[in-house]
């Protein structure tokens, strides 16, 4: 079974030796270019896909929308990807021991945001790589106004749910 990545984590192409991707900075942020009316109600977030080449050749690199899939929330929907405020990787010739790094725009309930799956199709030459799935999520920032605690956002998450399993079978 293949792992996936957490946000931040990069990620080895091993058909390309030496050159590596991440997806990392997932923030809440309003658009440079102004809000696009198909984003009506929804809260926007960006993030960065770097790539990197750790190499002693170039690799012609392209990262465009339709090579980035973006689910949010615990049922998987998808986000709204804003293609007109995004800047992509397109056509690129990465030398070596350099980088190039898009920033992406996407909205979606607000309350989706603490799940957010990213994931990305490089190509690279010309030849498509694997897909690789990044995990990752927005917690609120704010504090309950009833009790004054922190939220958790991690409380149902499958992490969560593994450890109470194995405090549950290691016993008292």
């Amino acid at each position: 079974m293949r792992e996936l990545n957490v946000v931040g984590d990069w990620q080895e192409y091993e058909e390309h030796a030496g050159l590596r991707v991440r997806v990392h900075g997932v923030e809440k942020a309003e658009p440079p270019r102004g809000r696009d009316d198909a984003a009506e109600e929804l809260t926007y977030f960006r993030f960065r896909v770097t790539v990197e080449n750790r190499t002693s050749e170039h690799f012609g690199i392209h990262l465009e929308d339709g090579q980035i899939d973006i689910r949010v929330g615990d049922d998987g929907e998808s986000a709204f990807l804003d293609w007109r405020n995004s800047q992509f990787i397109e056509g690129y010739d990465l030398y070596p021991l350099r980088r190039a790094t898009s920033v992406l725009y996407a909205a979606c309930p607000d309350a989706r945001l603490s799940r957010v799956d990213i994931q990305i199709q490089l190509k690279v030459d010309e030849e498509w790589t694997e897909r690789y799935l990044w995990a990752g999520g927005i917690a609120s920032r704010e504090l309950p106004e009833d009790t004054g605690e922190r939220p958790d956002p991690g409380r149902d998450s499958l992490a969560c749910q593994v450890s109470n399993f194995l405090r549950k079978e290691a016993g008292p």
